[in-house]
């Protein structure tokens, strides 16, 4: 994990401004929220103030209003002030959550669009960590500061409005007041807690990526006996998340002490000037007693304000993981705007690829990526040919850069040098969407998602019908197996497939291949967890498959694989050589 350099106070507005601009859709109902929760505080003030009238006229003095009013318009107040609270509280959660939803959407495009380059070895914890603990923090901002914050400004306006109507001195210590508690003792109470909400955030999702490392290799753990080792380090983790949100937390209490103290001081000085303005003859008695029944009360909205600081720490830095990643580069840019092209065989024209590219600045850049590890497999100057409708074969040790070419064809990244073309056109040039559509990949590992095995297998093509799918099934030499459960194809694989085997991944992975239809199949150790009898069955399929014009390239280190193959080339230290192909 990355060290990250505290969030400044530039960069905090900066991501304030950007959170802000999300609203602009929905300024009615902010807008809304904050004149039905201005009213809220206010009735909450008229009350006490209303009584003072009442006080007055017991006390001889000239009313308002008449006694029997005044007491109909506290009822009105107390009952208002439930309605508004509800009303504000309900448009400030209708705008965060919309607004949530939209962060989700972008989130999940920017994925998609740095997938799979710069999505290759991140912290999956940690990515969980980021798509849902940091964009749950965000709520936090929409639905509980914009319009406090705004409340606040407008409530403490008209507060210093009716005081200044009593006496413009008053008028101008209630308005160093609100400032002083709103902005300035958040601003010491939490001195220094920004670089301590930044590293909680990211120390959270170290926590939940070794979590769902262990979870996930529990087996192993208790195998080897190594569970002691992984419970030191999780109780070092949580050690050090402790720690951090204890300096968050103590940062917290001395806020809250502070804007205490700030408000008990301020309300002492308001009274004492109020006296002494009465003694010198500038106030009368009634207005003393207007002024020291409304100011208690008015202190509310900016108290909650100031209770916003320590929050907000955690929710920028979540924002800034966010932000992060929304502007991060994708290593290929998708293509909109290029060629349709058909499938008529794919080249290699003297290549050059490396993946010790300039390490990545970015929230994404995992300690695993290929942009930050040393240089991977590297391919050099290599040229080769796909034609069309034929059978070819790759052999090579582990780590010589095969799955790398496989990759290349895809354009999950793109060449350093050279060029790779599809139907003789740069595949730079070409729609990715129309590139996708022609080709079907299967890796060396099979992803398996939660739900049926129908679900996992139409994956490929979500409009097949039944009889496309039997088919594939057939083909890929599983169908034996799918007709032997209870529940058929509607069978439960549990999560990334824990329920079946590594050779059932694998031939669901291949009747995906086949389901798909593609043209162009590109097969990456396909039968390397097979027996005899299914590795033949599948061979067979694709040699009925390239009959009907059906392009192949396979990768393995089985020779009995490679024996389908119409052309074997051996690929060693990122060059390929043609081999002759065994009798």
């Amino acid at each position: 994990m990355r060290n990250a350099e505290p969030i400044s106070t530039p960069k905090t507005a900066s991501i304030a401004l950007r959170l802000l601009g999300l609203v602009r859709p929905l300024t009615l109902p902010m807008c809304g929220a904050v004149l039905i929760g201005s009213l809220g505080h206010l009735c909450t003030i008229f009350i006490p103030v209303l009584g003072g009238y009442i006080l007055l006229g017991a006390m001889g003095l000239p009313q308002l209003m008449p006694f029997h009013l005044l007491i109909a318009a506290i009822a009105a107040c107390a009952v208002c002030r439930s309605v508004f609270r509800y009303l504000e509280q309900r448009l400030n959660h209708y705008i965060a959550f919309r607004l949530l939803a939209v962060i989700r959407d972008r989130v999940f495009g920017a994925l998609r669009r740095l997938s799979p380059a710069r999505v290759e070895g991140r912290d999956k914890g940690d990515l969980i960590s980021m798509i849902t603990a940091d964009i749950e923090l965000i709520e936090v901002f929409y639905a509980h500061t914009i319009s406090p914050v705004l409340i606040a400004v407008l409530v403490s306006a008209s507060v210093c409005a009716f005081l200044a109507s009593l006496h413009p001195l008053l008028a101008l210590a209630a308005a160093v007041a609100y400032f002083s508690i709103a902005a300035l003792i958040p601003r010491i109470g939490a001195k220094g807690t920004a670089a301590a909400g930044d590293s909680y955030r990211k120390a959270l999702g170290e926590q939940s990526a070794f979590m769902l490392d262990s979870l996930r290799g529990v087996d192993q753990t208790i195998q080897y006996g190594d569970g002691a080792a992984r419970l030191a380090r999780l109780r070092q983790l949580s050690a050090g998340l402790s720690r951090t949100q204890g300096r968050i937390k103590a940062a917290e209490s001395r806020s809250a002490a502070l804007k205490t103290a700030a408000i008990l001081l301020f309300s002492a000085m308001l009274f004492a000037a109020g006296f002494l303005l009465l003694r010198a003859g500038q106030l009368d008695y009634a207005s003393v007693l207007l002024a020291a029944v409304a100011v208690p009360g008015s202190f509310a909205p900016v108290s909650a304000v100031a209770d916003l600081s320590s929050g907000l720490v955690q929710t920028f830095a979540s924002a800034a993981r966010i932000f992060a990643l929304l502007d991060e580069t994708p290593a290929v840019e998708e293509v909109t705007n290029g060629k349709e092209v058909p499938c008529q065989g794919m080249a290699c024209e003297k290549i050059t690829f490396g993946y010790n590219k300039p390490a990545s600045t970015s929230v994404m850049a995992g300690p695993d990526t290929p942009s930050q590890t040393a240089p991977g497999p590297t391919l050099r100057e290599l040229d080769f040919r796909l034609p069309e409708g034929r059978i070819v074969g790759i052999c090579g040790d582990s780590g010589s850069g095969k799955s790398t070419l496989l990759k290349l064809l895809m354009r999950f990244w793109d060449v350093d040098a050279g060029r790779v073309t599809m139907s003789g056109e740069d595949v730079k040039g070409v729609n990715t969407s129309c590139l996708r559509g022609l080709q079907s990949y299967m890796t060396q590992e099979t992803q398996m998602f939660s739900g049926s095995l129908l679900d996992n297998i139409r994956l490929a093509k979500p409009s097949a019908d039944m009889g496309e799918v039997v088919l594939a099934c057939e083909k890929a030499s599983i169908l034996p197996f799918i007709e032997s459960l209870p529940d058929g194809l509607d069978t439960q694989v549990g999560e990334l497939g824990e329920r079946l085997s590594s050779g059932e991944r694998q031939r669901i992975g291949l009747a995906r291949a086949f389901l798909s239809g593609a043209p162009l199949m590109l097969l990456d150790e396909p039968t390397s967890n097979l027996d005899s009898l299914n590795e033949s069955a599948i061979l067979r399929a694709l040699c009925e498959g390239s009959g009907r014009s059906q392009t192949v390239l396979l990768l393995s280190h089985r020779k009995s694989t490679l024996r389908v193959a119409e052309e074997i080339y051996e690929m060693e230290s990122g060059a390929l050589s043609l081999k002759d192909k065994e009798k």
